[in-house]
């Protein structure tokens, strides 16, 4: 890959790292600073050299569409100039872009009032998941929630004078449903009260006389209710003996509710719920694949949605007064997300792609021209010389097909067979997709290392059949085979050295990381997970309360002593002993979904048995590093560990 700029990059970078960033006055042994809130146990000091090295690939940057200005018709996207990704308006395509929030932890889900007038977020400390609600006056955010219980942003009013919300506030436990005024946020009452599950309001109906809520049970049961904001009562849309699963719920300015939804099909198609009569009127069917986001224009002409094919996106236009559907065309291979009309008709969304970076795009319903808004950096790279994934299709153990994504380096540059990295999704309610690497495109396009992608059985987007292939203790270790699967078709590839495989992955994917290492450690060469669960048991249990039932649906329940024994026989800490390949754990100590000490029991066990167990841990994150420069030394760790135990020796 030619990077431009190369002096000026290396100057950059030095001047960023000195004095603070370089332990030694010598630059031959001079090392990188540690930022203050991680603790390296076992990792060696990163070479400042690797820093260098590796830094244009440090320097990436997004764009994700967020939400439209109604008064402006200016963009709100989120991206990152700093540590970490704020709120940005951009007043027109390609223009620069203008920071609305400043803070040391990241704007999440935003949006704008109906009328422009507000703009609401919301953030977290640390990674912990308790967000507040703040709204954003004369460039000061005020925070409009209570500062201590979780709360989650949901839809406005049709009017734009309400805003429905969750919060756990009454019981610390399980979302509650409030409206509030932003005006007077003390006034906030309280429309529906829950007693467990995942409760979150939807949509307001185009009179505002009702709000769509629904609690998700698990994956493939979504429970719709329809309440009547003047008292209260609700009407239950949904048949909880036949359960089904939702990808978008948006009421139609016609007063017709559209779904995305999996009901009397396996993937799911888009449609109508018939509020009278609470049945599912399926009227778009991509047979195969499944419809995964949707959105409807302000005048109910367009609905633009998207089809999920084997992870990557295709999007298509409904014209709702004719019927005819036209696809977009002009986008290429990649993934879509976040699509949303503006007022006056154009259709907002993020296009992610490893050849182009992760940036923000409009497009128009009636000629179907793309526009970009943003362009994002990439370190001085030019994104367009990274590789392109290719599908790789087996069959499984069972006959059962499945897929994943593999990312080759340039033969041209990398001769010979080449080592690979097995990357495997967390969830397991996930989907690996064809996406921008970023600081990953390091080890492919310079290192020459080869990264696989998987798509395990209970992964997302093959239909409600295939994500509960695994479900419970006694189908687990299903998806354990699947990687072996998977394994036994790349060990076979001329291009790949069967000599030098290692398997990643996060949370749930750390999981299959230590379970991978102890079914296949003849095979691999070493393991490193992230957030990841050791043992099922203490992970149920110790877990946020208010997630413990929706992750019982999946892995099983453990005060149920059969599931119990299961899920202890099946947990990776119950063999850690075996383990006799090198490992790498990551960990948020302000994790909500997977304790930290799911990985401190692991570590330890490891380590029992004298085998290597480096360890990162980062006070001040939760599931994963959202901090850049956190980030940025997690990767120069692993780097470390990649080259000690994969790349080099026999």
């Amino acid at each position: 890959m030619r990077i431009k700029y190369v002096g000026i990059l290396i100057a950059a970078s030095l001047q960023c790292l000195a004095p603070a960033a370089l332990a030694a006055s010598d630059n031959s042994k001079a090392v990188a600073a540690k930022p203050p809130a991680l603790v390296a146990d076992q990792i060696p000091a990163i070479p400042t050299s690797v820093v260098l090295k590796t830094q244009p690939y440090m320097e990436f940057r997004t764009a994700a569409f967020v939400d439209w200005d109604p008064k402006t018709k200016a963009m709100l996207v989120r991206t990152r100039f700093a540590d970490t990704s704020q709120l940005h308006r951009i007043a027109r395509p390609r223009s620069e872009r203008e920071q609305l929030t400043f803070g040391n932890e990241p704007a999440r889900a935003a949006s704008y009032a109906p009328d422009g007038s507000t703009l609401l977020f919301q953030k977290d400390i640390g990674g912990n998941e308790v967000n507040q609600i703040f709204s954003l006056e004369d460039g000061v955010p005020k925070m409009l929630t209570d500062g201590k219980s979780r709360h989650r942003l949901g839809p406005w009013s049709s009017k734009g004078n309400l805003l429905a919300f969750g919060s756990n506030k009454r019981t610390g436990l399980y979302n509650d449903i409030y409206l509030m005024d932003p005006a007077n946020p003390d006034g906030a009452t309280m429309l529906v009260a829950s007693s467990g599950g995942g409760w979150f309001p939807i949509d307001f109906s185009p009179d505002d006389k009702y709000l769509l809520v629904f609690n998700y049970v698990s994956i493939t049961d979504n429970q719709l209710y329809l309440i009547d904001i003047a008292n209260g009562s609700s009407q239950k849309l949904t048949n909880s003996s036949n359960p089904v699963a939702y990808n978008g719920l948006k009421f139609a300015p016609d007063g017709r509710l559209w779904a995305a939804s999996d009901d009397g099909s396996d993937v799911q198609r888009l449609g109508t719920v018939n509020l009278e009569t609470a049945t599912f009127e399926p009227m778009i069917d991509e047979k195969s694949w499944d419809i995964s986001d949707f959105d409807i224009s302000k005048d109910g002409r367009w609905i633009a949605y998207e089809v999920n094919q084997a992870g990557s996106s295709v999007l298509k236009i409904y014209d709702v007064k004719t019927g005819d559907i036209r696809t977009v065309s002009d986008l290429g291979p990649g993934v879509i997300s976040g699509i949303k009309f503006a007022p006056w008709g154009e259709l907002g969304f993020t296009f992610n792609t490893n050849q182009g970076g992760s940036d923000s795009y409009s497009i128009s319903p009636e000629t179907l021209s793309i526009t970009r808004w943003t362009k994002s950096e990439t370190g001085g790279l030019d994104a367009a010389n990274n590789v392109a994934p290719e599908l790789v299709e087996i069959t499984s153990f069972d006959g059962e097909k499945m897929s994943g994504f593999l990312y080759r380096p340039d033969p041209k540059k990398h001769k010979g067979k080449r080592p690979l990295i097995i990357n495997i999704h967390g969830g397991p309610e996930g989907q690996a997709k064809p996406r921008f690497l970023g600081r990953n495109n390091y080890l492919i396009n310079e290192l020459g290392v080869a990264i696989f992608y998987p798509n395990v059985r209970g992964s997302t987007g093959f239909g409600k059949r295939f994500v509960a292939l695994d479900n419970g203790p006694f189908r687990r270790e299903d998806s354990v085979l699947d990687i072996g699967a998977f394994l036994s078709h790349l060990r076979k590839d001329k291009r790949i050295n069967k000599r030098r495989i290692a398997i990643t992955g996060g949370s749930y994917g750390g999981y299959m990381t230590l379970a991978s290492m102890l079914r296949y450690g003849d095979q691999l060469k070493a393991g490193l997970e992230v957030v990841g669960i050791s043992n099922f048991v203490t992970f149920l249990e110790n877990t946020q309360p208010y997630r413990r039932d929706l992750r019982r649906v999946e892995y099983g329940d453990e005060r149920i002593p059969e599931h119990r024994t299961k899920l202890e026989e099946i947990s990776p800490l119950r063999r850690a002993s075996e383990i006799d390949i090198p490992l790498m754990v990551v960990t948020g100590a302000n994790d909500p979904r997977v304790p930290a000490s799911e990985a401190d029991q692991i570590i330890a066990a490891v380590r029992a048995n004298d085998r290597p167990a480096w360890h990162l841990l980062a006070k001040n994150e939760g599931h994963g590093f959202r901090k850049k420069a956190n980030a940025d030394y997690q990767f120069w760790a692993s780097l470390l560990f990649w080259q000690k135990y994969l790349l080099n020796g026999d």
